[in-house]
């Protein structure tokens, strides 16, 4: 279960201007929590940094290009071209980069022994179709299970280290960033040396590879199988080798079904080679880091400025009990929808005029709580778990004083149904009486807000224990200068 509580920037850590990383085209990681992007390497072809479109893209097609070679010698499992495949083909989770889907860490899973057993399996039954094109590997996610977009980036961030180390070697000589020599020994027995800085939030330190913009992804292209299914919908070249009964994969529902589409890419040369056709068709751009549609980055710059420059005196209760920690919730939940009404902090839950993720919106009231509440020692722990799934907040002091808040949007269909029963199976499981219901409008709200007053009002003329709501005017301000 992925947790968020004291995330520390890169930039804030060692003391940079974050504008100084942007210009160099450089993720701001943080240190203590992974940021959701992926190394996506059918991007490195149009990188601007020669490392990454020349060094990197060598190195990866030269790499899968041997796989390919040994896959094509192997007779049977487990001889030694197999083996050697094998032996090529296990890519370790690389904690350096602070990349993937950990939450207060920067550590994952790689890949192991059953999921590198099985690529290459499948990795063979291609090659013998008398497929030898070194994008198979990749899109191969689209259909083997378990191999989503951080397998992808670990595979990749292990075939192109040496690359990347150069990378670093360039962009850290301008940076007034202390460095140490170190030693990064892959458990597949790759060894590299460099001079790089330490991350003190690992236990035992470790070394940071700070990693180019250009090739990051909220998600693969490989792994993204609506934006492929969409492509081949409109790509009417695509479209004519496929006959009726195939096409019928291509639509954003069927294409969720892996073992149709593996069945398919796996008949024949032409089908795979139309799959890889397809994949390449997507448009390839990297994650627009500066309009963030899906919040992966915002709310880390609002935590770590808001206070200065929105100063709230908070009034803190004489004793962090249960009444002093509602207390403390309250005036943030009010301090939230202040920002939000008041100083059109409303912005940040949109992007090209529409909304965020809700996910984007339980970031931005994070920020908010941790930028107020990091003075007053509370213990604020995003998706804490609670034994029945995440809860989105549960703000606490040791075990008696805890209170848990759940952020929604309007736009979200099961808006009700997450009153009535997501946040009072928290509160049952966390042994907690005080929850918080907040709901942001952004659009789309109809008749829920109705229904939720209703439902709260009934179950308050029975005497029953029910989290309070608070409803909080997401929607987009006219600007100053336009009133």
């Amino acid at each position: 279960m992925t947790k968020i509580v004291d995330p520390v920037r890169f930039s804030d850590h060692f003391g940079i201007d974050p504008r100084q990383l942007a210009a160099a085209g450089v993720l701001d990681p943080s240190l203590n929590a992974d940021t959701g992007l992926f190394i996506d390497p059918l991007l490195m072809v149009g990188s601007q940094h020669d490392e990454v479109c020349v060094g990197a893209l060598a190195t990866y097609e030269a790499h899968f290009t041997t796989v390919i070679r040994l896959l094509r010698a192997a007779k049977a499992p487990g001889d030694v071209p197999w083996r050697n495949a094998l032996r090529h083909m296990s890519f370790p989770e690389f904690r350096g980069t602070c990349l993937g889907y950990g939450g207060q860490s920067v550590s994952g899973s790689g890949s192991g022994n059953d999921m590198t057993g099985r690529l290459i399996e499948t990795a063979k039954t291609i090659v013998d179709l008398g497929v030898d094109d070194p994008d198979l590997f990749v899109a191969m996610a689209l259909f083997e299970e378990g191999f989503g977009p951080d397998r992808i980036s670990d595979m990749t961030t292990n075939i192109i280290l040496g690359d990347l180390l150069r990378f670093n070697e360039r962009i850290l000589a301008g940076l007034a960033v202390p460095c140490e020599m170190t030693t990064t020994q892959l458990r597949n027995g790759r060894t590299y040396e460099a001079a790089l800085p330490v991350n003190p939030y690992v236990k035992g330190g470790a070394p940071i590879v700070l990693v180019p913009t250009d090739i990051l992804r909220d998600l693969p292209i490989a792994t993204d199988g609506s934006e492929v299914a969409e492509v081949a919908s409109k790509n009417e070249e695509i479209r004519m080798r496929l006959n009726g009964q195939i096409a019928e994969l291509w639509t954003r529902k069927t294409w969720q079904d892996k073992g149709k589409v593996r069945a398919w890419a796996l008949s024949g040369k032409d089908a795979f080679e139309t799959l890889l056709e397809t994949v390449r068709a997507v448009r390839p751009e990297s994650y627009d880091l500066a309009g963030d549609p899906r919040g992966e980055i915002f709310w880390r710059r609002i935590a770590a400025t808001l206070a200065d420059q929105e100063p709230f005196p908070m009034q803190v209760p004489p004793r962090l009990d249960m009444a002093g920690v509602v207390s403390v919730v309250a005036q943030i939940i009010e301090q939230f929808r202040f920002l939000i009404e008041d100083r059109r902090l409303s912005e940040e839950l949109f992007h090209g005029g529409k909304p965020r993720p809700e996910k984007a919106a339980q970031r931005l009231f994070f920020a908010v709580a941790y930028a107020y509440c990091k003075a007053n020692n509370l213990d604020l722990t995003p998706e804490a778990e609670t034994g029945n799934g995440p809860v989105d907040f549960k703000v606490s002091v040791g075990f008696a004083a805890r209170v848990l808040v759940e952020i929604k949007l309007s736009t979200n269909g099961k808006l009700v149904k997450g009153y009535t029963r997501q946040l009072e199976k928290y509160k049952t499981a966390e042994e907690t009486l005080r929850g918080y219901y907040v709901v942001l409008d952004v659009g789309q709200m109809g008749e829920k807000g109705e229904s939720l007053i209703a439902i709260r009002n009934a179950a308050t003329s029975r005497g029953e224990a029910i989290s309070e709501i608070f409803f909080v005017d997401g929607q987009r301000r006219t600007s100053a200068s336009k009133l």
